[in-house]
């Protein structure tokens, strides 16, 4: 699980073009933003993912709701980082009532090891990098469709999880 913010500003990034014919990217003079919540499903590359107003433990709350509702009564095992806003009160105290989520923090500056992170790359790649959409609307619906209708295949559990433990 993690969170990012997407920008209607667009970012730069290599491109291939014909010699002569330099690519124009837009550049936005407001600031318009949201705040992604994504977790991603790394058995099935499924990705569940909400826009919110902030990243706040409330809000982190309200998303683990929304996992909770969308996991048909699983237990959940949550792998994130160490933002302020997860451990905090808020979060801490929802925790203690649902004790069917399970939660483990990445050691502190290894986002290599977020599964989420590479989410969030691959479709700032696909979407919001050299961007030419003309409202911002526009561009958050392409980002969330993005990331609703890939599977993101990351060898995370065979890179990552002891083989004796895959055996069982």
């Amino acid at each position: 699980m993690d969170q990012m913010s997407l920008y209607f500003q667009a970012t730069t990034t290599r491109v291939w073009a014909r010699r002569g014919q330099t690519p124009t990217v837009r550049v936005a003079t407001q600031r318009d933003h949201v705040h992604f919540y994504g977790a991603l499903d790394v058995c099935s590359g499924q990705e569940s993912a909400l826009t919110l107003p902030k990243q706040s433990g409330e809000m982190t709350c309200h998303f683990l709701d929304h996992l909770q509702s969308i996991s048909l009564g699983r237990a959940l095992l949550i792998l994130w980082d160490r933002a302020k806003w997860h451990k905090g009160a808020v979060v801490r105290d929802y925790l203690s009532q649902h004790p069917n989520i399970q939660t483990l923090h990445f050691p502190p500056g290894s986002p290599q090891l977020n599964p989420q992170e590479h989410v969030w790359e691959l479709t700032r790649d696909a979407i919001s990098h050299n961007h030419t959409r003309k409202d911002f609307p526009a561009l958050v619906r392409a980002f969330h469709h993005h990331l609703e209708t890939t599977c993101f295949k990351f060898e995370w559990v065979e890179k990552y999880v002891p083989a004796i433990l895959l055996a069982t």
